[in-house]
């Protein structure tokens, strides 16, 4: 009861603090050491108001009656301009009527506010002001809509519908797995306060890290899923002990003895991977990185902790409220379970099982080699969001390169000392990125207050999202120029630096995933052929994730059916609205690739300790894979249906990062679950035989005796078994 009482007091607590003290996000994705970086730390050189990162907010008009130059339309916009100046932080507003302000159909324009002294982390408090501001142009039917707000506020990624659809899936799962409404509750109430508990954590964070505004959301998908798996296993194994006569107090002791064990191993495992994002060069990713693995460490926690005291609270209790023909196990004609005679078959024919599951899987990673990654920008945004409709407006009155426009600064190699007449310098600088091919517009150079640095704003011709944007970011940081050193920053040449920063330090960040992972099987199973086939078959079950990414959203094969919206300028028909091709940012498969290898060895691990633990008491290997398929395939089919549910219902959510990645967790925690777990990883081991255990006698010596699932009496080696496995792994 003491237990059960300090988790819910910590949960409240911090549950109230965050509500009470919120957090505020971040939307930093500086790289230090690249060249947007260096753009954009000149641009605080005395540039003025507004240069600043978040120091532009824009107002597009669109008045759909006639033209915004008409006398009574001209009043209401200088009435409009009048109130965002009287607000604060507001240090210039710049009318629509200035050269380039208005769209050549007179009826699109842009109110340019600068601030300053503003908080960044505040900005979307801040847009909603100024557009409030704006209110008497709205009063003669001209449509007024923020942009370039960093993140406004309908394009913060918020919990709600999506978190109650993936509880509901997975409580409906647990009724019938466990066919009692007592039983199932218990993973759902320890996950519902692991989730409480890592939110209140993260946003409490907020006031002293930069936390990415997708922190809530990867820990909330990846805690509960996790959170409700790990509290499963432990109780399936509890029911275990309690069917077969063991007391309620010794069941606990043994469930955290054992099982326990296992679940700190796998939330490790998740932990490491997502901790080697911070090897990847991108502060954003590294800091998303073990923000997230925060969640996992509080669902193990819970898992450990939280589930043994509600255990020995209820006893036998725990299959209370039993529901009719739920939860029966189907046995086969020997006693033994579906899932055993499926490893049986499997034992049988193991050649055959693994040349069809590897061509299976071959089939479903396949469309990953035309994964299409680029910046994914706000035209892919949900129709109906001021983000997709001040996108729209600005793209229909300025062109598409208006939405994404390269900020140029050149550092002067000598400080201009005469301002009057104008540098040669300026005007050089403007007519040769004008000369770039793919740009559209340049603005009038502006120089800096110490005359060290110059500015020009240059409009590509083509959409941020469009790869030929990087091919002009690229052409214009290419410019030699005398005197000068030419940086390009922006929103475009920001994702093009990020993209190859990700790329150099990929192999370093998938080597160090995979080595620790491997090393830590090798510490626990004490077999190095295991560590590395555990590995190889979760970069298998990746391969799957990215060929299903492909399929949906780089060849468009469906990405309307998953609620992404087509970019602006394609038609309304039918199959334009379901098959379109959307672009993947860069980051997004590397963090994937962390999250993935993480939830995957999970699976590894309890298949292979009870394999493991039935190979040690008779040392038949064929018998001892059907007996550890059979002991965890229900239990882990039951885990990866939930994980699956749970990754699916954020499919809903409207931000395409967030359905980029429930697509991919979902397929391959599917594929994992089933065709690798059921069917390529006991084909292996029953080739493999007694290699499976093998370990050379110089390894066997220096590594630590450690155990994943403890020692407890019911999984106590047989003397003679043993003794021959000892045999055999120093032969």
């Amino acid at each position: 009861m003491i237990v059960l009482t300090l988790w819910i007091l910590l949960a409240a607590g911090l549950t109230a603090g965050s509500v009470f003290f919120p957090g505020p996000v971040s939307n930093n994705v500086a790289i230090p050491g690249t060249d947007a970086q260096r753009a954009h730390d000149l641009m605080a050189e005395g540039f003025g108001p507004g240069y600043d990162p978040g120091g532009t907010i824009q107002i597009v008009l669109y008045s759909e009656n006639g033209p915004l130059t008409s006398q009574r339309r001209t009043r209401a916009v200088n009435r409009a301009m009048d109130r965002i100046r009287d607000l604060p932080h507001v240090v210039e507003v710049m009318t629509p009527y200035r050269m380039g302000g208005l769209a050549p159909n007179r009826e699109i324009g842009l109110i340019t506010v600068k601030l300053q002294g503003h908080d960044n982390n505040k900005l979307a408090e801040t847009t909603k002001a100024i557009s409030a501001a704006a209110e008497p142009v709205r009063g003669l039917g001209i449509e007024a809509v923020p942009a370039n707000a960093g993140t406004p506020a309908d394009k913060e990624i918020k919990t709600g519908a999506s978190e109650v659809i993936g509880v509901v899936c997975a409580l409906l799962v647990l009724l019938f797995a466990f066919g009692t409404l007592v039983a199932a509750m218990i993973p759902i109430f320890a996950a519902l306060v692991s989730i409480a508990t890592g939110l209140g954590v993260i946003s409490l964070l907020g006031h002293l890290v930069d936390v990415p505004k997708q922190a809530s959301i990867m820990a909330t998908m990846i805690g509960l899923g996790v959170g409700i798996d790990y509290a499963l296993f432990l109780l399936s194994r509890h029911r275990k002990l309690l069917g077969d006569g063991v007391p309620v107090r010794e069941a606990v002791r043994r469930v955290s003895a054992s099982s326990g064990g296992a679940v700190v191993f796998a939330g490790g495992t998740v932990v490491i991977a997502l901790s080697a994002l911070m090897l990847a060069g991108f502060p954003m990713l590294r800091t998303l990185g073990w923000i997230t693995g925060i969640s996992v460490v509080c669902a193990v926690l819970t898992s450990v902790t939280l589930v043994p005291a509600l255990l020995g609270l209820l006893g036998h209790r725990v299959n209370a409220l039993r529901l009719p023909f739920m939860g029966r196990r189907r046995k086969d004609a020997d006693g033994s379970s579906g899932w055993a005679g499926l490893g049986s078959w499997v034992a049988r024919r193991p050649w055959g099982v693994l040349v069809l599951s590897i061509a299976v899987l071959v089939a479903l990673a396949a469309p990953a080699l035309a994964l299409k990654l680029g910046p994914i920008d706000d035209g892919y945004s949900d129709r109906g969001t001021d983000t997709r409709r001040s996108y729209e407006l600005i793209e229909a009155g300025f062109g598409p390169g208006m939405n994404g426009p390269l900020v140029v600064v050149a550092e002067l190699e000598e400080a201009v000392a005469d301002r009057e007449p104008a540098p040669a310098a300026l005007q050089l600088l403007k007519d040769q990125v004008a000369a770039v091919e793919g740009v559209r517009f340049v603005g009038d150079p502006l120089l800096n207050t110490t005359g060290t640095a110059v500015l020009v704003q240059a409009v590509p011709e083509y959409a941020p999202s469009d790869p030929r944007a990087l091919d002009v970011v690229e052409d214009v940081r290419a410019l030699r120029l005398e005197g000068m050193s030419v940086h390009v920053g922006g929103k475009v040449a920001g994702m093009a630096d990020a993209g190859n920063t990700i790329a150099e330090r990929t192999p370093l960040v998938v080597g160090v995933v995979v080595l620790l992972s491997a090393l830590l099987l090798l510490l626990a199973f004490r077999s190095p052929i295991v560590a590395i086939k555990a590995a190889l078959m979760n970069l298998i079950s990746l391969g799957a994730a990215f060929g299903a990414l492909s399929l949906v959203f780089s060849l468009g094969l469906g990405s309307g059916l998953v609620g992404m919206d087509p970019p602006v300028g394609t038609d309304d028909s039918y199959l334009t609205t379901l098959f379109f091709s959307v672009p993947i940012d860069s980051y997004i498969p590397l963090m994937l690739f962390a999250v993935l290898f993480g939830l995957s060895m999970d699976y590894e691990v309890f298949l292979l300790t009870a394999v493991r633990q039935a190979y040690l008491k008779h040392g038949d290997n064929s018998r001892a894979v059907a007996e550890g398929l059979g002991t965890t395939g229900r239990v882990i089919t039951s885990a990866a249906l939930i994980m699956v549910a749970v990754f699916v219902a954020f499919i809903a959510y409207p931000d395409p990062m967030v359905k980029i990645f429930g697509v991919g967790l979902a397929v391959a925690i599917a594929v994992d679950a089933t065709i690798i777990r059921g069917f390529l990883v006991p084909a292996t081991m029953v080739l493999l035989g007694r290699y499976n255990w093998w370990c050379p006698r110089w390894l066997d010596r220096i590594l630590p005796d450690l155990s994943v699932e403890g020692h407890d009496e019911e999984s106590m080696v047989e003397e003679e078994p043993r003794k021959e496995l000892v045999g055999a792994a120093r032969s």
